[in-house]
């Protein structure tokens, strides 16, 4: 059984608050925080405080991950486990917890240096999540946020850390073209964590992307209107992928990275799920388009 209930919250760091706002607004729905200062940016995607956090930085990275356990008795047992394997354990301090929005957590380097913060006790907001268009909103609740996947330089070395520290379970690999991908689960939803190789310009410890699943297909297709109205630039057009069935499609955020959105993906049931391995990532659809200029790309973004 995994320890990890789910994929809580991103942070990242971006260059152009603008450019996400408009994005996050328009394409997404996500409602900014009004309570969000001038260094960071909180959006909501469901009634939790935030689930993801923009940081203005003169970098675009990802700068970490807020992984959820179930109960306070299971942050104080992780955090325990993880010192008796030798893993540096730091308490959050308060003043990270009410950045967070969490009632506890602590913080670990995981695999290509990448900041885990295990927490426990997400701030739920006493204002309902308000979507910035009309849309059904988003499939998480005990499935997290959605999921993420990274760039490492050691794909079965992470993929072994997180199975023997956080719990996370094999849902399969893809291996297609240059690229070779494992997916993990910790929860019902098909993988909340992906690993892949770097390629191209990414480097150990790079955002490849992060993925939205909404509760219906038709804010799906209306997304993708407006990303055509907008002339938001598509990374893969619609299509559906061969391991969780999801019909999605990618776009090039203002920070380069791609922002999956998508309806539809199966669950695992761990009683009867066999991994398989795939030599395709798509059943249909999910035609590369080259990758637009970056800064010009934040300029389509903001209108």
């Amino acid at each position: 059984m995994s320890k990890i209930k789910g994929l809580g919250y991103i942070g990242c760091e971006v260059t152009d608050f603008d450019a996400w706002d408009g994005l996050l607004d328009t394409v997404y729905g996500l409602e900014r925080r009004a309570d969000s200062g001038k260094s960071v940016r909180h959006y909501r995607m469901d009634d939790n405080h935030h689930r993801l956090a923009l940081h203005k930085s003169d970098n675009n990275k990802l700068k970490y991950i807020g992984w959820e356990v179930e109960f306070q008795g299971d942050l104080d047992n992780l955090a325990a486990e993880l010192s008796d394997k030798g893993i540096e354990v730091t308490p959050g301090s308060a003043a990270l917890r009410e950045q967070r929005a969490v009632m506890d957590l602590f913080v670990v380097s995981g695999p290509d240096d990448i900041r885990l913060e295990i927490f426990f006790g997400p701030v739920q907001d006493f204002k309902p999540f308000t979507p910035k268009r009309g849309m059904e909103g988003y499939n998480t609740g005990d499935l997290g946020m959605g999921h993420i996947v990274l760039a490492t330089a050691d794909r079965p070395a992470s993929v072994k850390w997180y199975e023997d520290n956080l719990g996370f379970r094999l849902s399969d690999h893809i291996f297609w073209d240059d690229i070779q991908a494992t997916f993990l689960h910790c929860n019902p939803r098909h993988h909340s964590l992906a690993f892949m190789n770097p390629v191209g310009p990414m480097k150990p410890g790079d955002l490849g992307h992060f993925m939205f699943e909404s509760l219906s297909i038709n804010d799906v297709g209306r997304a993708y209107d407006i990303v055509h109205e907008h002339k938001v630039p598509l990374a893969l057009t619609l299509g559906r992928h061969s391991n969780d069935h999801m019909m999605s499609f990618y776009i090039y955020s203002p920070s380069g990275w791609w922002i999956e959105y998508g309806h539809g993906a199966r669950l695992i049931d761990d009683a009867v799920w066999e991994p398989k391995f795939y030599n395709s990532p798509k059943i249909w659809g999910h035609e590369h388009v080259p990758p637009p200029d970056v800064a010009a790309a934040g300029e389509l973004h903001k209108r």
